[in-house]
């Protein structure tokens, strides 16, 4: 059976305590991953490991950096790699992430491409993340910028990370790190460890130091060691697990993301919205509907909401579990048959709840639950509600489901402030008080005016958050032509 070790500041590590991930169709013991406690990630993480892992990379320049990234990306991609006692082929880590996930090979691909794709455009990354910053800065700790003398520290030694098992892709937002200059602790999901893991050992073959790499499969105790013992870290999680963290600036928080296409007024005239209904179900649906920048709400006068439903409806009613070797697959099985269960007994449940009707089932004819070849789906799932105060009007689930939501024209006015907190909008409209609304509002981390899916995502902007800012702040800095000489002539 193939078996993942620990990394312990880059050196493999076989730990007594394992854990058997199984594949998630056949329920066979798949993989072993050793598991760290939390006496062990305490004691690798000291303060003096930290520091020393971190000089490691401080002392390679910056531009050599984004050099190493760009090799790593093509060893990501091309090359045969470590993997514990065994090596990974590109074609095995595909295999093996979809047999542990279920994810179609079709999206593991692309999910590859994508966390590729920021590797190689590191430095177009960072340009976004500072501002266009000339991040030779790092290397001596002061510089200049827009003619003013400028200088940054690290607010840690290390950025710890809890990872999520619903897709590769969410690896990208962490990789900018090993070119800021700061080791990554990573605490793989449970069903995905393999991404994190390869991600590595792809940069420690691009000549990056191991120090730099610790990885710690773990369970919920050893999640919150990494995060209580790493000054600065990101926490992917549901709302359950992330809000114990609210309110922490260590933490940088990645919950559900409640994204939303909003449809303005104007496009409803002569139904112009009718040539937007492909970018919306692609926002529901692409990637499996497993990402945070999914959308799970269309919000449209009421006047048209039925409408824009039963469209949107047929549309994802097309979107049928397929083989994980089709190129044409799009949905992802439920690893656990349980979870699955659960969500459509919640969604069932919400329903009872007058004022909400589920648009996908008139068109596709069959449950939402299905069996295929051996695996639990949920299929692409449209409900209509009444209104944004129906429990299903602002929920988000790891499957492709969404709400249409009507908005009345006093609560249009106040856009977005009835939507509530929203990671994207799409807003469908020309209508330019609207759109200076969105731009006005806190409610709205990322906005997109225009036809753009809530899932395009634009490699110089920032996701969630912004990585550069959150492990560096700028201090004060003024200096004399010749310190040495200005000293002694005050002294």
């Amino acid at each position: 059976m193939i078996h993942l070790p620990i990394l312990r500041h880059g050196v493999p590590y076989t730990s007594l305590d394992v854990v058997t991930v199984l594949h998630h169709r056949t329920r066979e013991p798949f993989v072993e991953v050793s598991q760290a406690n939390g006496g062990l990630i305490r004691r690798d993480l000291l303060p003096e490991r930290q520091e020393a892992a971190r000089e490691t990379l401080a002392r390679i320049p910056f531009d050599r950096l984004i050099a190493m990234c760009t090799e790593a990306a093509d060893h990501f991609l091309n090359a045969t790699l470590p993997l514990g006692d065994a090596d990974q082929s590109p074609d095995d880590y595909v295999l093996q992430l979809s047999a542990t996930t279920g994810m179609p090979h079709a999206l593991v691909r692309r999910n590859v491409q994508r966390v590729a794709g920021v590797m190689r455009e590191m430095r177009t990354v960072l340009r976004g993340l500072t501002r266009g910053l000339d991040l030779s800065v790092l290397d001596t700790g002061h510089g200049e910028h827009a003619g003013h003398a400028i200088s940054f520290y690290p607010r840690t030694q290390a950025l710890g990370v809890v990872l999520p098992s619903n897709s590769p892709g969410v690896h990208s937002l962490w990789v900018p790190a090993i070119a800021l200059k700061m080791p990554l602790v990573l605490k793989p999901g449970s069903a995905e460890p393999w991404t994190p893991f390869r991600i590595a050992q792809a940069f420690m073959k691009a000549g990056c130091p191991p120090e730099a790499f610790s990885y710690y499969p773990a369970d919920h105790a050893g999640a919150g060691e990494v995060l209580r013992r790493t000054g600065r870290s990101m926490f992917f999680g549901d709302v359950s697990a992330v809000g114990g963290w609210e309110g922490d600036p260590r933490v940088e928080l990645h919950g559900p993301g409640y994204t939303k296409i909003l449809i303005g007024d104007d496009l409803l005239e002569d139904s112009r919205w009718e040539a937007h209904v492909d970018l919306m179900a692609a926002s529901i649906a692409d990637n499996g509907g497993r990402s945070c920048v999914n959308a799970s709400g269309i919000w449209v006068a009421a006047s048209h909401a039925e409408r824009v439903a039963d469209a949107v409806a047929a549309r994802l009613a097309t979107i049928l579990p397929r083989a994980a070797t089709d190129e044409r697959a799009t949905l992802a099985p439920f690893a656990d048959p349980r979870v699955a269960e659960r969500i459509s007994a919640q969604i069932d449940s919400g329903l009872q709840t007058p004022g909400a009707r589920e648009m996908t089932l008139h068109h596709r004819g069959t449950p939402r639950l299905a069996a295929f070849e051996g695996c639990t789906y949920l299929q692409p799932t449209l409900v209509l509600c009444d209104g944004p105060d129906h429990p299903l009007a602002n929920r988000e689930f790891l499957f492709p489901y969404a709400a249409v939501v009507p908005i009345t024209p006093e609560a249009m006015a106040r856009v977005p402030e009835p939507m509530g907190k929203t990671l994207v909008v799409t807003a469908l409209t020309r209508d330019q008080r609207l759109c200076d609304r969105l731009l006005r509002s806190s409610f709205v981390d990322r906005l997109n005016i225009g036809a753009i899916p809530t899932n395009q995502i634009s490699w110089d902007q920032p996701h969630e958050g912004n990585l550069f800012e959150h492990l560096y702040a700028r201090r004060s800095f003024q200096q004399t032509a010749d310190p040495i000489s200005a000293a002694a002539a005050g002294a």
